[in-house]
């Protein structure tokens, strides 16, 4: 089982004025009746919705907030068009545990070259400047930070996870469409671009996982368990939902 980096759920739609509106379903596990809207800043449209809830319900939901989402989505795509390609070169910013750091890149052909945290700036020393050798030597950093923050969660979280009997292998491996997952004998894969998350969504991930050892699906089970072991996983999950756009688009 995996954590994705987008949810994946029911595609639904309505008209609003000239628009249709297209959203993705979603089940909400703590089932309390309402439905939860989200708006993402790539323009997603995710719905969390009681399973017994019927879609024609759900939608009638949904088209109450239409002007409001209208709205959103008239925002975001104003900014989107002020979203320049990244070019790796002094001045831009990324994220690391949850922070933005500013990029700061000095050409030095004599020094060793290497990644640094620097008072609030990534600091990249390359012996000639080029993209490419920024973003390999950024790429690289991100990995090796990565090997080391989530052996540190993996250690915190055993601590809470008292089914698990044995310290699961663990690998750091770039996927495109997840942030984590759990084989069948327990090995965890986490992305590394997870890095760029707050402390507490590379937790959220983690014990995800750490649940599938003991339930391998997405069972009524396996939420109960997540929900003893952290009670406020749905609003971490929505929060690492809402970064997703910015932390992938950082590669």
């Amino acid at each position: 089982m995996n954590v994705p980096i987008k949810p994946k759920g029911q595609t639904l739609g309505f008209s609003y004025g000239d628009e249709r509106i297209q959203f993705e379903r979603v089940k909400r596990v703590q089932a309390t009746g309402k439905v939860l809207i989200k708006v993402h800043p790539d323009c997603r449209i995710v719905v969390s919705a009681p399973e017994e809830a019927t879609n024609d319900a759900v939608i009638a939901a949904v088209k109450k907030r239409g002007r409001w989402i209208y709205q959103q989505l008239r925002d975001f795509r104003a900014q989107s068009e002020h979203i320049v390609p990244r070019q790796y070169i002094s001045g831009e910013s990324h994220y690391y545990l949850g922070k933005q750091y500013v990029l700061k890149v000095i050409e030095a052909p004599d020094q060793t070259q290497s990644v640094k945290l620097l008072r609030g700036h990534l600091q990249i020393t390359v012996r000639q400047k080029s993209k490419e050798a920024v973003t390999a030597l950024l790429s690289d950093w991100y990995k090796s930070r990565a090997k080391d923050v989530f052996a540190k969660r993996l250690e915190a979280m055993l601590e809470h996870a008292l089914w698990v009997n044995f310290r699961p292998p663990i690998r750091v491996l770039s996927m495109q469409t997840q942030w984590g997952s759990c084989s069948p004998n327990g090995r965890i894969t986490l992305n590394p671009q997870l890095v760029k998350a707050p402390r507490t969504c590379i937790d959220y991930v983690i014990l995800h996982e750490l649940c599938h050892i003991a339930e391998h699906n997405h069972s009524e089970r396996f939420y109960r368990l997540m929900s003893q072991v952290m009670p406020n996983w749905e609003q971490t999950k929505e929060r690492l939902d809402a970064m997703a756009v910015l932390i992938t688009s950082l590669r």
